[in-house]
C-alpha cells in the first residue's frame, strides 16, 4: 500500500481538509479499479496502527486490496460530525449538513477522479469512531445509493434533542434512533457495530448497562424493527474490556476490514 497525505481546498466546509489516501501501487499497464473506504478522524490512522494492520491482511490475502481515504477532523470537529438534519440540544453538529455534502459532491468525485476508484454503492463504505461513527452512520444511512456498509466503532449514539435535565426521554429523544425509526424505507446498507465494556462509566438510567453499550443495543432493536437481521445485515461486536481508544478501535479493526472485505 502506498501513502499519500493530500488537501483539499472544500467549498461546503470554508477550510482546506487534509487527507490520508492509501492505495494499492498502480501498475501502468492495468485499468484495475478498487473499492474505497472512506474513514472519518483520518488524523488517528498512525494510532490505530492501520498501515501495519493493511499490510499484513493484503498480504495475508484475508482482504482484497482497496483505497482507503482517511479525513483529517480539526477544531470545528464537535461541529462538523453528527446528523445533517438536525443538531444536538446543545448546537452540536451544525455544520453535519455541510460535512456531509463535502463527502458527496466534493470528496468522493475527487477521489474517483485521481484514483482508481470504483464508484458504485456495492464498493464504497465508511467508518468512523465516537463521534465520527455517528457521522458515517447517519451519512450512510441517508444516501445508501452512496454507500452500501458503515462501521461504527463506539458511536456516539447518545446524541440527543434535549439534555438529561430539560425533560429527556430516550424512547423519543436520541437523535439517530429516531431518524432510523421515522424513515419510511429500509435502506439496502449492512451495519458493522461496536462498543467497549469500559467505553464509559456513564448509566444515565441506573440499569446496570453502561450508556455506549445501552444506545447501541437500542439501535439495534430499532434496525430490527425495520426487518434488519442480526450476522445477515448487522454484526454487532461488544469487546470485553475495550476501551474509548484507539488501541481498542485498532486491535478490532481487522474483523472489521474482513468483514467490509
Amino acid at each position: 500500500m502506498h501513502k499519500k497525505e493530500l488537501v483539499l481546498n472544500s467549498i461546503n466546509l470554508d477550510r482546506v481538509v487534509k487527507l490520508t489516501v492509501m492505495h494499492p501501487a498502480l501498475s501502468t499497464f492495468s485499468f484495475r479499479r478498487y473499492p474505497v473506504l472512506y474513514l472519518n478522524d483520518g488524523q488517528d490512522i498512525p494510532s490505530l496502527l492501520l498501515e501495519e494492520t493493511l499490510k499484513k491482511l493484503i498480504a495475508a490475502r484475508e482482504i482484497e486490496p482497496f483505497i482507503l481515504v482517511g479525513i483529517h477532523a480539526n477544531e470545528r470537529r464537535i461541529q462538523e460530525y453528527g446528523t445533517a438534519k438536525k443538531a444536538d440540544y446543545a448546537g452540536r453538529g451544525n455544520l453535519a449538513k455541510q460535512f456531509t455534502q463535502f463527502v458527496l459532491t466534493e470528496l468522493k468525485p475527487y477521489i474517483e477522479t485521481h484514483f482508481r476508484a470504483k464508484s458504485d454503492p456495492q464498493h464504497n463504505f465508511f467508518a468512523g469512531f465516537s463521534l465520527g461513527g455517528l457521522s458515517a452512520l447517519d451519512i450512510v444511512w441517508h444516501h445508501p445509493a452512496v454507500f452500501s456498509k458503515v462501521g461504527v466503532f463506539s458511536g456516539s449514539l447518545w446524541w440527543r434533542s434535549k439534555a438529561l435535565d430539560q425533560g429527556y426521554n430516550e424512547a423519543t429523544d436520541r437523535i439517530m434512533h429516531a431518524l432510523i425509526r421515522e424513515n419510511a424505507h429500509m435502506p439496502a446498507v449492512k451495519f458493522w457495530l461496536q462498543t467497549g465494556t469500559q467505553d464509559e462509566v456513564s448509566d444515565r438510567n441506573n440499569n446496570g448497562i453502561i450508556d455506549s453499550i445501552d444506545d447501541t443495543l437500542g439501535l439495534i432493536e430499532e434496525l430490527e424493527k425495520k426487518g434488519y437481521q442480526r450476522e445477515k445485515d448487522f454484526v454487532y461486536r461488544e469487546v470485553e474490556g475495550g476501551r474509548h481508544d484507539q488501541t481498542t478501535w485498532g486491535k478490532v479493526m481487522p474483523e472489521f476490514l474482513k468483514w467490509v472485505f
